[in-house]
């Protein structure tokens, strides 16, 4: 098992690229089984998530060929519709192919999903819906088991609660249902966009993504497209705390700054400078930022998968901050870890105060979920002395060559093997 030791305080500089979004990723490559034959996805990031969307592809038949960032998907030779939880336990986003499965071949049996453990996040509005579209769903043995005998029928679904993996569920199986779907209290990440952007290429009628309201108009057949997966918003938003953090002058490629409007407000509240020119995001980070509270929202809110490194970015700020998690009920677990780094944070429900402290001191510290990993990296990279960060596993899950692209602005940050 590798880990990162990281020697802090060196000011960031110099210019990064963003690699293609883990998030789309996933669920564009999934869609490929809506189309029997191949389909080349590029700009997909190398990541363990994605290692195992392939592992899983082609356990049910796809033949993948990968080409750096470039993979081909060819779907025609799927010959099982059974997902198991070997596969399934690692990645939440696993769940997906039960849709396109069922849509294309009548029936699906996938296992429940794994993930990181950051609180419930149940499929029941995903199973909602399908059973909407005409779907006979069973729970047994620790499988979803759906069965169409007619094919699926467009119907009107509304969520109970803003769901991204359930809207985009929704949305592939809905392309091959028979009539008009109406998806009510969508989600409307970018992610969404750029799946029903991947839907539209391969010959779906989707209107609406990006809104509250998408509309789904079925039809009998999809074919396999090439497409180029959107750059990773996420990833963006942590080299952008990286520099603030840091005191540094970094310049972002291939970001588009506008999926991250809600980050961009905080950071210069904070008192960060974000300049956006020719397609290049420069920012600069202030001698110690600001405090300034925050809330985590659906799109086109805060982002959950902000917060931790946002948290991290305060707890070196001038003054207290409130942090309020609205998403995820387990989402604090970094919280223990930073305050090995000397944090000045107390929580309360839904809620952490952070009081500013001037200097964080390197140590030993544990990740405990993707994005709780890539705020203890923030820390290390602003902390005194050495950091160490065992179960880096989950790092590799979401971010590509993060070491190497933080050692590329002048970190110091080495990737080692554990005795």
């Amino acid at each position: 098992m590798d880990k990162l030791i990281i020697k802090g305080g060196n000011r960031l500089k110099g210019t990064v690229t963003i690699s293609g979004s883990k998030n789309a990723s996933l669920p564009i490559c999934i869609a490929a089984v809506l189309a029997p034959g191949a389909s080349t996805i590029s700009n997909v990031p190398q990541l363990r998530d994605i290692t195992t969307t392939v592992k899983l592809l082609e356990s049910l038949g796809a033949v993948i060929e990968r080409n750096g960032s470039t993979l081909q998907i060819d779907a025609g030779p799927i010959n099982t519709v059974e997902a198991t939880y070997d596969l399934v336990k690692t990645m939440r986003a696993s769940v997906l192919v039960l849709g396109p499965l069922l849509a294309r071949f009548g029936r699906a049996r996938v296992s429940l999903p794994g993930g990181c453990a950051i609180g419930a996040r149940p499929i029941d509005q995903h199973l909602k819906g399908l059973k909407a579209l005409g779907a006979e769903i069973r729970l047994e043995h620790g499988y979803v088991e759906a069965i169409s005998k007619k094919p699926l029928k467009g119907a009107r679904i509304n969520f109970d609660i803003s769901t991204v993996g359930g809207t985009e569920h929704l949305m592939m199986a809905a392309a091959l249902a028979k009539g008009e779907s109406v998806l009510e209290n969508a989600a409307r990440e970018p992610e969404i966009v750029d799946l029903a952007d991947y839907l539209n290429r391969m010959g779906a009628k989707i209107e609406g993504a990006g809104t509250d309201t998408i509309r789904v108009l079925g039809v009998n057949e999809l074919s396999p497209a090439a497409y180029e997966v959107m750059p990773d918003r996420i990833e963006a938003g942590t080299f952008m705390i990286a520099a603030a953090i840091t005191g540094g002058d970094v310049r972002i490629q291939g970001m588009k700054l506008e999926h991250l409007d809600a980050l961009c407000f905080k950071l210069q509240d904070a008192g960060v400078e974000i300049t956006n020119k020719d397609g290049v995001v420069r920012v600069k980070g202030p001698k110690r930022p600001q405090a300034v509270n925050i809330r985590t929202r659906p799109y086109p809110g805060f982002p959950t998968d902000m917060q931790a490194q946002f948290m991290t970015l305060m707890c070196v700020a001038d003054g207290a901050s409130v942090i309020s998690e609205n998403i995820f009920e387990n989402r604090f677990m970094h919280v223990s870890e930073l305050q090995r780094f000397g944090a000045d944070i107390t929580i309360e429900g839904n809620s952490a105060t952070v009081k500013g402290v001037r200097k964080l001191s390197g140590a030993p510290v544990m990740a405990t979920d993707l994005r709780a990993s890539a705020s203890l990296v923030l820390a290390g990279l602003v902390a005194d002395n050495t950091t160490e960060i065992s179960r880096i596993y989950h790092l590799d899950r979401g971010y590509e060559h993060l070491e190497a692209k933080l050692t590329g602005l002048g970190a110091s940050i080495e990737r080692v093997q554990e005795s």
